[in-house]
């Protein structure tokens, strides 16, 4: 059994005790090294080169964004941030994850034991999801490299039969061989008066010949029926000079068309052009967990203000957390981004983020407005709020066009009821592919349950959704 490298970080001298007590509790990791600042984590990453990383987040001299950003320069080691709940420490956590830490959970509390029981199990998860990661990503650009090397060969097989082949068989068929035309002839169908009065010409003396065609010529111009000669000088028609602006504009009419244009542009524009408030009968839906926030940002920041649908996010994430990540992303999209609150009326152009702790159901009200309803439930799939309780939701609004999106998260949350709304006939089903997946496991899931009709690059989800909305 393979035993991983851990270079734990922490300011704080009793903290690294207590997570090399709890990474070591498992017999998969070992503890290679600490470090206490920053500076001294980037040194010891180059020169260990551990297999994973854990980063507190606030350290002085140096915190754990600033170190995160300088490793993920040098090297592709996965680190897990250390945050504690202070609000400081969640925005700059949210900012880590978008800077391409693998994940993050919360330090613990140290007065409750059963606390630091939960946080060193869900270390250790984070750890050994970050690992599969690497091996599978590995696994595939093997795979992917050995078929090259088979299609490679097959080309270099195939141009080696070619090139050996005898002359006979490479030779290109002759061409049909084409005899010379040969001469045609034709009868003369000319009367024999035309063919006698030719031959008589040709035997006349040339000067009767002149003669007669200067006797042609005059009978020709005095006759009142002749064809003008077509060389003779033509005298040319006047040319209407073209009308002056003035002219131009009270020409009847260019008159009519600017009368129209200017009724037109004094009248408001649509609300669904000036992203006003309004009904709407579309909505989208996404779920996401480990590499979420990264996932969300790429997402959301090409998604329009005018979106005639409103958004609904599940982000696996501890309570208070997702109140910055919604602070964060909201200065990057366009969309209108908040945490959602009990009672919240949906609106389009606006995207709500489930609050941690909290299943997020969407409901409708006597009067047909739609909203938000906030549960404390059991978890689901180990999660609350669970992707899966968001999209189940949806199953009884059939006059809505809904949209599916899975992207990058561990598990399967959310793929069986996006399979049971994928065969209700839900408009759209999106995942994000395995090429840009943090982790492949919630898309993937719902690849296997064959309910995904998009399975696309990261990138490439926003525009085909833009498109499938709109």
């Amino acid at each position: 059994m393979a035993v991983y490298q851990v270079l734990v970080v922490d300011d704080s001298a009793f903290m690294r005790k207590i997570v090399t007590d709890l990474i070591e509790a498992d017999p998969e990791f070992k503890v290679a090294a600490t470090a206490s600042t920053g500076k001294e984590a980037i040194q010891k990453a180059v020169d260990l080169k551990p297999d994973v990383i854990t980063m507190d987040v606030e350290m002085p001299e140096m915190n754990g964004l600033d170190a995160l950003k300088s490793i993920m320069q040098k090297s592709s080691v996965p680190v897990i941030m250390l945050s504690g709940i202070n609000e400081q420490g969640m925005k700059e956590t949210i900012m880590a994850l978008e800077a391409g830490a693998f994940d993050f959970i919360r330090k613990p509390s140290i007065s409750h034991d059963q606390d630091i029981a939960q946080v060193g199990k869900a270390l250790v998860e984070r750890m050994r999801a970050a690992m599969n990661e690497i091996k599978r990503k590995a696994d595939r650009e093997e795979s992917l490299k050995q078929r090259k090397e088979i299609q490679d060969n097959l080309l270099r097989q195939s141009q080696r039969v070619q090139r050996d082949a005898p002359a006979q068989v490479r030779r290109e068929p002759a061409q049909k061989r084409i005899d010379p035309v040969q001469p045609v002839t034709r009868p003369n169908s000319e009367p024999s008066e035309r063919l006698q009065s030719k031959v008589l010409q040709r035997n006349m003396p040339l000067v009767d010949q002149k003669k007669e065609r200067s006797d042609k010529k005059l009978e020709a111009a005095k006759s009142p029926n002749r064809i003008p000669n077509t060389r003779e000088a033509k005298v040319p028609k006047p040319i209407k000079p073209l009308p002056t602006p003035k002219e131009l504009r009270n020409s009847e009419p260019i008159r009519s068309a600017m009368e129209q244009t200017a009724a037109f542009s004094s009248q408001p524009l649509p609300k669904a052009v000036t992203g006003t408030e309004g009904s709407f009968n579309k909505i989208v839906a996404i779920g996401c967990s480990t590499g979420g926030p990264r996932a969300l940002k790429t997402l959301l920041e090409e998604l329009p203000a005018d979106l005639p649908a409103p958004v609904i996010i599940v982000q696996h994430m501890p309570p208070n957390f997702t109140r910055s990540l919604a602070q964060r992303l909201n200065t990057f999209s366009p969309l209108h981004v908040v945490e959602a609150e009990e009672g919240m009326v949906l609106k389009k152009g606006s995207a709500y983020i489930a609050p941690g702790g909290y299943h997020i159901i969407v409901s409708k009200t006597a009067d047909g407005k739609y909203i938000l309803k906030l549960t404390e439930e059991h978890p689901v799939n180990g999660h609350r709020p669970s992707v899966d309780t968001m999209f189940e939701s949806l199953l009884p609004f059939t006059s809505l066009q809904r949209h599916l999106v899975l992207l990058t998260g561990m598990g399967s949350d959310g793929a069986r009821m996006m399979k049971k709304l994928y065969e209700a006939g839900v408009t759209s089903t999106f995942a994000e592919n395995e090429e840009t997946c943090v982790v492949y496991g919630m898309p993937r899931s719902a690849v296997e349950l064959q309910c995904v009709r998009h399975l696309l690059p990261l990138q490439e989800i926003a525009p085909k959704l833009v498109q499938a909305v709109k």
